[in-house]
């Protein structure tokens, strides 16, 4: 059962100077992971100066991603929480991000359902948003499909 997210994948507490720098961090953490090429995480800030914060998902959460062919090696996500909110260019704010690397659009679905599951949740936002220690996040991500047959 391949997971969606792993330990490296995530960073806690972390201070941003701006949404560019917020998206940059979470960028890297893919290109670390192995997931996408540096070109991705260019390809996600300029698609939010071109298209706006289109990327916000839930109260506080964004999703930051870009194109397959923008640079995804693999498929995954990163997940990043602020110390402090820190809002775009108009105002809306966000405190977590879920970095999204797919390869194409049916392993996108996978992928957009789970983050879907968890950000549906009023608990689960705040337990993302407070999170504190790696294993709160890894579980909000990996437990569920433990669960399916």
């Amino acid at each position: 059962n391949r997971r969606i997210l792993e330990e490296q994948g995530i960073l806690l507490d972390v201070t941003a100077i701006d949404w560019e720098d917020a998206v940059r961090i979470c960028g890297d953490l893919l290109v670390q992971t192995g997931k996408v090429e540096t070109t991705y995480v260019e390809a996600m800030i300029r698609n939010i100066h071109e298209l706006g914060p289109y990327i916000l998902i839930a109260p506080s959460v964004a999703m930051p991603h870009a194109r397959p062919e923008d640079g995804v090696i693999q498929e995954g996500i990163s997940v990043v929480v602020l110390k402090e909110e820190i809002a775009f260019e108009n105002g809306k704010k966000f405190k977590v991000l879920i970095g999204l690397s797919a390869l194409n659009s049916k392993s996108h679905i996978d992928i957009l359902q789970k983050i879907a599951e968890v950000i549906s949740q009023v608990k689960s936002i705040e337990r993302l948003k407070n999170a504190t220690r790696y294993d709160e996040i890894l579980r909000l991500f990996n437990e569920k499909e433990e669960h399916e047959s």
